[in-house]
């Protein structure tokens, strides 16, 4: 029988805000942009996520799918690792991520799940066919040989003008992600378009229009700070998004039928000590103490 965790058996989420993640408004923002962006121009593709945990990101980025484009996850999930030191960086960052949790949340929001590849992310170019993907997200492993792994996928599979996004790049704790990062940059044509305090937003193909037409919409965010700085002599956007206000969320088919929490009790009050009668009391105030 499936272990049943915390998560699993959670409520089903009433709102975007009650899915667990690590997706900052900030990058919310952009995804909805670089998304936006690329409806506008009708630039058609498949979506792909390597790395899912329990579904925050690929709710968000499955609002953007339209017809006749497929979206793939591909995650681990409750299967055993391939190597021990992966399966260490599980055990100790996603003790609670199932796939009955993620398909349960993105079910909240979307009518039908995406193509889910339950495998290591090692395995997903035999699963998406090559040069198809107009968005890639990168948040799987962390260890340096899986995500040059990742990012060699990611740039087999991505269509003319696509966007890929890394997360952690930045992460104190997750070294070899910026080193396999800004080692593509240096070696595989990888070009910065922007970064935040969490991701990283690039492409293969030429960076300059959706640079220049991004530098133009932050210039209208008074809610995002930005600056530009030139990175492997080309220009680079940094942002600050701490003050972001985030677009609009997916809406929950949950939405308004969460019951209200049971307001706490408080806890019954003791009922007063009867008082002595007042001849014992008239004695104990009168009469010297031995």
């Amino acid at each position: 029988m499936p272990q049943t965790t915390s998560a699993q058996s959670a409520a089903a989420p009433a709102r975007f805000s009650d899915v667990k993640g690590w997706f900052w408004p900030a990058d919310q923002l952009l995804f909805d942009w670089f998304l936006a962006r690329q409806e506008r121009q009708e630039l058609r593709g498949d979506l792909l996520e390597l790395g899912a945990y329990l579904g925050k990101s690929a709710i968000f980025l499955g609002s953007y799918l339209r017809e006749g484009e497929t979206f793939t996850v591909c995650d681990l999930f409750d299967s055993p690792a391939p190597d021990d030191p992966n399966s260490e960086e599980m055990d100790r960052s996603y003790a609670t991520l199932t796939r009955r949790a993620f398909e349960a949340n993105y079910l909240s929001f979307h009518d039908d799940l995406p193509v889910v590849v339950q495998a290591p992310t090692s395995v997903i170019t035999s699963r998406v066919s090559p040069s198809t993907c107009r968005f890639v997200h990168v948040d799987a492993s962390h260890l340096y040989e899986h995500v040059y792994g990742d990012i060699e996928a990611a740039r087999a599979l991505v269509a003319p003008d696509a966007i890929v996004a890394f997360d952690d790049f930045r992460a104190e704790h997750c070294p070899g992600v910026a080193a396999a990062v800004w080692g593509a940059v240096a070696t595989t044509g990888l070009r910065p378009i922007c970064i935040t305090g969490t991701k990283f937003y690039g492409t293969w193909s030429d960076p300059e229009p959706a640079r220049t037409e991004l530098l133009s919409w932050l210039s209208s965010r008074p809610d995002m700070w930005h600056g530009v700085e030139e990175v492997a002599g080309a220009p680079m956007i940094r942002i600050a998004g701490k003050k972001a206000v985030a677009p609009e969320a997916p809406r929950s088919r949950h939405e308004g039928s969460a019951s209200t929490p049971p307001r706490a009790t408080p806890p019954a009050t003791a009922p007063p000590k009867p008082r002595a009668p007042l001849a014992r009391r008239l004695a104990r105030t009168l009469l010297p103490r031995r």
